[in-house]
């Protein structure tokens, strides 16, 4: 065993991280972002600023001997104005695929939020902690160092008892995802529990997730970035912030929807592309945006505060969206037929409603992610769907556990 003077430290390179579309190096290291500079200059709002700089699905890969790993980073953990802070995030170690230790990094930089509707937020510098890893096993292993998925991450320094070097290529397909705070990980407990993990590990797929927390709202410069990422697998996960925040009604809702998916085809004109409508959420299935806190039993709760008689008038809710989403992708596969649509409720429907009810009425906890995550994989990447080896097993408009194939 090497003692503490003769660690190796190794520089965090881009070859080395994974789940990733840009690297912004700061006065303190390198700090992963999953939406490319291009688009963040075009982010209207700090809340997707964010969601996109917290490393959900951002991961570290190498190859070592080593016993003992540390990895140095920078926190930014986000808190609100007059409540108890959360845990710290999770830093989950996975040795050849197998979830093998975890740690936390305690201090960093803290955000508070002052303002839970505007999402405005005062930052407080803190220090820089440590992640520590120790007693794994001596032989070669490929190692990943999944990072907090809801915690901005500076990477400082790694350090080990053994060389690494950056994991070889495995073959894998890319899966590239997009959704709301439930593709995210809102309240998951650790990184590797999100359901797109979750349904990434079940599909023995490479995961690349673009769920933002508040930011699944259509924007042209998240298609631009899905337009530009390789992919061998796609989905789009559309509807519940569109609802939530009442930002468009059925009138804009259409052609946002259609100029999403030609932009994405410009750069996958054949990749499997799965259209996902929400979950079940009983508070929006027809009650339109917007949502907002509800703290009358004396914990966070979500409703929403629209007037379901303006469905009428073009006012969004999750049933109008689905309906909608089920239209256009049938109506698009008759030119596109790697064009897939799934009803979220596939995912999560009443039954599992009744199971495992949204403590907050809008996120999952974790036994719902599993849950979320099981059901996805089950239907996307098991025999017949459209993420599976072979997708040609679905019949035109036919369906296949809740799947329509076009």
């Amino acid at each position: 065993m090497n003692s503490e003077h003769d660690r190796i430290t190794t520089p965090v390179t881009a070859d080395m991280l994974r789940g990733q579309l840009d690297l912004e190096a700061t006065a303190h290291g390198l700090l992963p972002h999953r939406l490319p500079a291009r688009a963040r200059r075009q982010i209207p709002d700090d809340q997707l600023a964010v969601a996109e700089a917290q490393p959900s699905g951002v991961r570290l890969a190498f190859r070592t001997r080593a016993t003992s790993i540390e990895l140095d980073t920078l926190p930014t953990k986000r808190v609100y104005r007059g409540f108890p802070p959360p845990a710290d995030g999770v830093y989950d170690l996975l040795v050849d695929g197998r979830l093998t230790a975890q740690a936390t990094v305690a201090g960093g930089n803290v955000r508070t939020i002052t303002d839970m509707v505007t999402q405005s937020s005062e930052l407080s510098e803190g220090p820089v902690g440590t992640a520590r890893f120790t007693g794994l096993p001596g032989h070669d292993k490929n190692i990943e160092i999944w990072l907090p998925h809801t915690e901005i991450t500076e990477l400082i320094a790694l350090r080990t008892d053994a060389p690494v070097e950056p994991t070889p290529g495995d073959g894998n397909k890319v899966w590239l995802h997009h959704g709301s705070s439930i593709s995210h990980g809102s309240n998951a407990a650790h990184p590797t529990g999100t359901w797109p993990a979750l349904a990434a590990a079940r599909g023995g797929v490479e995961l690349v997730n673009l769920g933002f927390g508040g930011g699944a709202l259509l924007d042209p410069f998240t298609a631009r970035a899905m337009r530009d990422t390789p992919a061998d697998l796609i989905s789009l996960k559309i509807g519940i912030n569109v609802v939530n925040s009442d930002v468009m009604r059925l009138r804009a809702f259409l052609p946002a929807v259609h100029g999403f998916l030609d932009t994405v085809r410009e750069g996958h004109p054949s990749t499997p592309l799965l259209v996902v409508s929400p979950i079940l959420c009983p508070v929006q299935e027809d009650t339109p945006g917007p949502l907002m806190p509800d703290f009358s039993t004396g914990t966070l709760r979500f409703k929403a505060t629209g007037d379901p008689a303006e469905r009428a008038a073009g006012r969004l809710t999750l049933n109008v969206i689905r309906d909608e989403l089920a239209r256009i992708v049938e109506q698009r596969a008759a030119d596109d037929p790697n064009l897939y649509y799934l009803d979220g409720r596939e995912l999560y429907g009443e039954k599992d409603y009744a199971e495992f009810p949204l403590p907050d009425e809008i996120h999952p906890d974790p036994a719902t992610h599993r849950r979320i995550g099981e059901n996805f994989g089950r239907l996307a990447f098991g025999d017949g769907g459209p993420f599976a080896a072979e997708t040609g097993g679905l019949a035109p408009h036919a369906t296949s556990g809740g799947i329509v194939g076009a």
